[in-house]
């Protein structure tokens, strides 16, 4: 579901995928969502009233996790196949594999210059990949259990990630150490996200929480109680000034960012400060090495979340179609044109009919959604024939790729059956020279017994014959 938060809009449902949807993200233009789903395939929709997405299908098992690069270009999934793939946007394709894991693979992300992708898996571990030569460059280990998590923060220096054994875990690429270790909730850690000054982290978890961690201070500052289960993911808005939360009480809560407001200096001063022995020089074991006292509370402050009643969920407008045929473009101009006659609430409920306050509501709608479609428009035409150039010249090389690849096959298979040739006139030269050289003794030794047996002849017989 796509959400607008202006007052009196309209949330969209985009329909389209088998079965649970596990990952979605916007790309960094905003013109296109991409989503992950149990059924195996990710999809790429086109936030406008068509509805339209392009499906993308490789891997065997579900998928966990998707995410754009930060040029927007490329797509990098994790899957149940226990395999990291990554796709073209603009081609719509898959490109390249990375297979080192040996469980599921939980999450993956490209760092923000794009030439590494970091993933966590099921078999307790993160990896880092190089794109260029696609090989595993690092493998972080150490967890007490499977990794949920990862993610680079905004200059690409760390990457941090959590697991379900309720750790988080940032490290420094630039040294390959871990320099912050956390271990504040007291359940597995579903997701987290670095805030844009990477001054800040949060973090939601199985135990019902939101928390809050400064960066810089090394501790936790927040606790924020809202959701009435599991916090299944967390994300800062691209400003920062907001974040948005969402669990299995199907409810989507949004924070504003106002950690600066209260004072959590003074708590915590309050802290006994003293570290643990037999530390490694270069570890920074910020819990539980800094630990408060017996009889102090923790150092979080406590936040409950205040619920809006002042707002109604908004009409749900859904877009493209039930899945009954497997397709890759929903695209039904019947659809499209009912979608401007009929709103739907939140619980499938049909809006009653065209009343004058319908009729009112309805042009409003068509007012927001004139908007919008001016917000989204699609390319200018000197871009749109810069991408079909862009989409034909880069099909045009993975053909000549293919070429070269089919004429390197072919010379070596020549050269090979080139040096068998050689081999075998070789051996038939050598053969013909000693049958050569046999027959000519044969019938050099042959007549050398002749004339010997004519020359024994006759003087043999004369004697022969004297003595008879």
């Amino acid at each position: 579901m796509i959400w607008n938060l202006a007052p009196k809009a309209r949330a969209f449902r985009f329909i389209g995928h088998h079965d649970g949807i596990t990952g979605v993200q916007f790309s960094p233009s905003g013109n296109l969502v991409a989503t992950s789903s149990k059924d195996r395939t990710v999809r790429l929709w086109t936030p406008t009233m068509k509805g339209k997405s392009s499906i993308f299908k490789a891997h065997t098992a579900a998928v966990r996790s998707v995410a754009f690069s930060h040029d927007g270009h490329r797509l990098v999934t994790a899957s149940d196949d226990k395999s990291v793939k990554v796709w073209s946007v603009y081609r719509q394709c898959f490109v390249y594999s990375l297979n080192q894991h040996t469980n599921w693979v939980r999450c993956a992300r490209f760092s923000p210059d794009g030439r590494l992708v970091a993933s966590c898996s099921d078999d307790h571990s993160v990896r880092l990949w190089d794109t260029s030569n696609k090989h595993c460059v690092n493998c972080f280990s150490g967890y007490g259990g499977p990794a949920t998590w990862v993610e680079f923060n905004s200059s690409g220096t760390c990457i941090a990630s959590s697991g379900t054994d309720s750790t988080l875990k940032i490290w420094d690429l630039r040294t390959n150490k871990l320099i912050q270790h956390y271990q504040v909730h007291s359940a597995a850690i579903n997701g987290f996200s670095f805030h844009p000054s990477n001054k800040y982290l949060i973090s939601a978890s199985s135990d019902n929480t939101v928390k809050i961690l400064d960066l810089l201070e090394g501790r936790l500052i927040y606790t924020l109680h809202g959701h009435k289960g599991a916090v299944t993911t967390v994300a800062f808005s691209r400003t920062g000034e907001f974040f948005s939360s969402g669990g299995v009480d199907a409810q989507v809560l949004m924070w504003r960012t106002n950690f600066d407001t209260k004072n959590y200096h003074e708590l915590l001063q309050r802290q006994s400060r003293w570290s643990t022995s037999g530390s490694s020089p270069y570890l920074t074991d910020i819990h539980p090495k800094i630990r408060p006292r017996p009889h102090q509370r923790p150092s979080a402050t406590q936040i409950s979340a205040v619920t809006d009643t002042r707002s109604v969920d908004p009409t749900v407008v859904e877009m493209g179609q039930p899945v009954h045929r497997a397709t890759s473009r929903l695209e039904d101009s019947n659809w499209d044109r009912s979608v401007h006659r009929t709103g739907k609430t939140a619980g499938n409920q049909t809006v009653s009919s065209k009343t004058d306050r319908g009729r009112r509501e309805e042009e409003e709608e068509e007012e927001e959604e004139e908007e919008r479609r001016k917000e989204m428009k699609p390319p200018d035409a000197p871009y749109a024939q810069q991408f079909h150039l862009e989409s034909t010249l880069g099909l045009i090389c993975q053909q000549l790729d293919i070429l070269t690849q089919t004429v390197s096959v072919l010379e070596e298979r020549l050269t090979l059956t080139e040096d068998k040739l050689k081999d075998c006139l070789q051996h038939q030269a050598t053969i013909l020279k000693d049958m050569r050289g046999s027959q000519g003794g044969s019938q050099g030794g042959s007549q050398e017994g002749s004339q010997r047996s004519k020359s024994l002849g006759t003087t043999v017989f004369p004697f022969h014959y004297n003595c008879g």
